[in-house]
């Protein structure tokens, strides 16, 4: 009867696993022999607080992750994860409002890790007006839950309906989940409620992407006549030390044509002389 893992390498091993790493890669990229690796694995040897943090920046690990490490080692977490209206973060709110704000009159989102919305900028709320009351869209797809991107995207009564190649974006999204989800249980979370959607063919969750032509996947938006063709880029801050910052993203969106491009420019305009009237 084998023994049972220590709690510590039994973390460490699901870690470089679910990353494909090989204890040699993972000794190699931590500077490690591959026999200290083998022996912190097997619970034979006990880590460091140092060659925690050593290892999970060699794997990579969110800060979520690192401090779970570090707790499983017998250590204190050292990664704080403040509120976003905390006094201490107020830096990292006015970059983010600036993005929003700089963007116009494209849409632009913050979300969370699992893809919950925190805030959009004003393009971004107008982009699901053009499907009727955005308020509505978000009350069918996500019920009185957190406002969930992927949900939208992927419920029946969510954007579903209004994506024109939803064939080609379901199942990027739900492969991009699917890796997420390896490293993190909480999007493991989403990902199961992704998967319960209504009517969510097979195919889509095979993870095979076919052959895509253009060099970005674009989002095809068709509603009450209109037309919108938008890639996106997501940015994330370069050196986070809070659990929060570490998980924000950016969403921001762009024109992949001339059509798209004077669609959102008179979006906008119309929404500047609402609000000025």
């Amino acid at each position: 009867m084998s023994t049972p893992l220590p709690k510590f390498g039994l973390a460490l091993r699901e870690s470089r696993r679910a990353r494909k790493l090989s204890q040699l890669d993972l000794a190699n990229g931590a500077d490690i022999s591959q026999r200290h690796l083998s022996f912190l694995e097997s619970g034979r040897s006990r880590p460091s607080r140092v060659m925690v943090l050593q290892l999970s920046e060699a794997m990579g690990l969110p800060l979520r992750d690192r401090n779970r490490l570090l707790l499983c080692a017998g250590f204190a977490p050292i990664f704080p994860g403040r509120r976003l209206d905390s006094p201490d973060m107020a830096p990292v709110r006015q970059a983010l409002n600036h993005l929003l704000q700089h963007h116009e009159p494209y849409p632009a989102l913050i979300v969370d890790r699992r893809w919950n919305l925190i805030q959009s900028n004003r393009a971004g709320h107008g982009l699901l007006g053009l499907t009727g009351d955005a308020e509505s869209l978000w009350q069918r797809a996500c019920g009185d839950g957190q406002k969930n991107i992927m949900q939208l995207l992927l419920h029946p009564d969510g954007l579903r309906p209004f994506l024109r190649n939803i064939e080609e974006i379901a199942p990027a999204m739900i492969l991009r989940l699917q890796r997420e989800a390896l490293e993190d249980s909480r999007v493991a979370e989403i990902l199961h409620q992704i998967l319960g959607l209504p009517n969510l063919p097979k195919r889509w969750t095979q993870g095979e992407l076919g052959s895509l032509p253009l060099p970005l996947l674009p989002i095809c938006l068709q509603a009450n006549g209109a037309r919108l063709n938008l890639f996106t880029m997501i940015s994330t801050f370069g050196t986070p030390q809070d659990l929060t910052t570490d998980e924000l993203r950016v969403e921001t969106m762009f024109p992949m044509d001339a059509g798209s491009e004077s669609l959102l420019r008179s979006m906008a305009a119309a929404d500047q002389a609402q609000k000025a009237a």
